[in-house]
């Protein structure tokens, strides 16, 4: 099958959002698919050697030739800027590509033009991977936003009770398939122990998107706040966020742009740590969507047991050993108490919950499936 799919890996050329399309590429290719990836979000590049929205995108471009080149797709994209410039492929090679399509994957709004080259390819999907968020900003009714959604031929999300009688997000006409995050099992393996005897994770304090919806990971985070009070020097938290306050409260935080400048940074981080201590946005909570963090799934693929707040994924994935979820100051206690007491036990489930569950060749099989159904 000859598939292309739109991601976001220029426009936010952090590890974390670099590998979730990687994964999505490896596990196709392994699958025996051709691939092709393009960006045409209409917005501007973020540079973060400048720390600014750019017009100029050779940071991004170059990010994503890095990260696509050890799947031989080095020369297999396309950066359309938002100028309309197109970079690495030519629109012409890229309308070519398209002409023999049969799937087109739009992963994280990595497109938000329907091109006549993407439209007449036979089956179009697209994968939320922000639950909540997508659908309240479709339950606004702005038609252009509406419309943009009815053009494909199935939903696909990472929030597991979207559509469920517990989850009171509004789907309005819009039928969504819960999907996992598929992880490359290979590439987060590792022998070598954790040298960083620390709970840790990579997260965003706030982000700039969905304004209007006030539901970010600092209004969760602030019920935690003193938990290194119960389990002190237990945390290195990478946070793109405030350092000095989260230092105060003995998170020992480390500044999340540097963790993550690279794939390969990012999985050393999440390689050498002990565990993931993990919070969840707050509109994933409130509304109980089931969503089920990418970057868990990497540290639970990597042998490192996770603790995560339970968004209502614990409905949905194995949960009390490898893998702990937690609601209350309480629980991220005991959970805490029980890694550190078993961990060899924990670690071991963690692998076997990465390849029972989220592994690329278990997730991407029936996604195909459904994509086509």
């Amino acid at each position: 099958m000859r598939i292309l799919l739109a991601g976001i890996v220029g426009r936010y050329p952090f590890g974390g959002v670099a590998w979730c399309a990687r994964m999505y590429l490896a596990g196709l290719r392994a699958l025996g698919h051709e691939l092709c990836y393009v960006e045409d979000t209409g917005e501007c590049a973020y540079d973060p050697v400048q720390n600014t929205l750019t017009e100029e995108p050779s940071y991004g471009t170059g990010y994503i030739t890095d990260t696509l080149t050890p799947l031989g797709l080095g020369e297999r994209w396309c950066y359309v800027n938002y100028d309309g410039t197109y970079h690495g492929m030519s629109r012409d090679a890229l309308q070519r590509y398209c002409q023999g399509a049969d799937l087109f994957i739009n992963l994280s709004g990595g497109a938000w033009f329907w091109r006549d080259e993407y439209f007449r390819i036979p089956k179009k999907v697209f994968i939320d991977s922000d639950p909540v968020f997508t659908q309240l900003a479709i339950a606004k009714g702005v038609d252009w936003y509406v419309d943009f959604f009815r053009r494909f031929d199935r939903l696909f999300t990472f929030g597991a009770n979207i559509g469920h009688a517990d989850c009171d997000v509004p789907t309005g006409e819009f039928d969504w398939i819960h999907t996992w995050q598929p992880v490359t099992i290979e590439d987060w393996r590792t022998s070598t122990p954790a040298t960083r005897e620390r709970f840790t994770t990579v997260m965003t304090w706030r982000t700039e998107s969905f304004t209007d919806v006030d539901g970010n990971k600092d209004r969760e985070f602030v019920q935690f706040i003193t938990l290194p009070d119960r389990a002190p020097k237990r945390f290195a938290l990478a946070v793109n966020g405030p350092l000095p306050l989260l230092a105060d409260h003995g998170w020992s935080p480390l500044p999340a742009m540097e963790v993550s400048r690279t794939p390969d940074a990012y999985r050393e981080f999440i390689q050498s740590s002990w565990a993931e201590f993990g919070v969840a946005k707050h509109a994933y909570v409130h509304h109980r969507s089931g969503w089920f963090s990418d970057r868990t799934e990497c540290y639970l693929a990597a042998g490192r047991p996770a603790l995560v707040q339970d968004t209502g994924w614990s409905d949905h994935v194995p949960a009390g050993t490898g893998l702990l979820a937690f609601s209350t100051p309480d629980e991220a206690t005991a959970g805490i108490e029980a890694i550190d007491t078993d961990y060899p036990r924990h670690a071991a489930h963690a692998r076997e919950i990465a390849r029972e569950t989220f592994a690329a060749d278990r997730v991407l099989p029936p996604f195909l499936e459904q994509a086509f159904a």
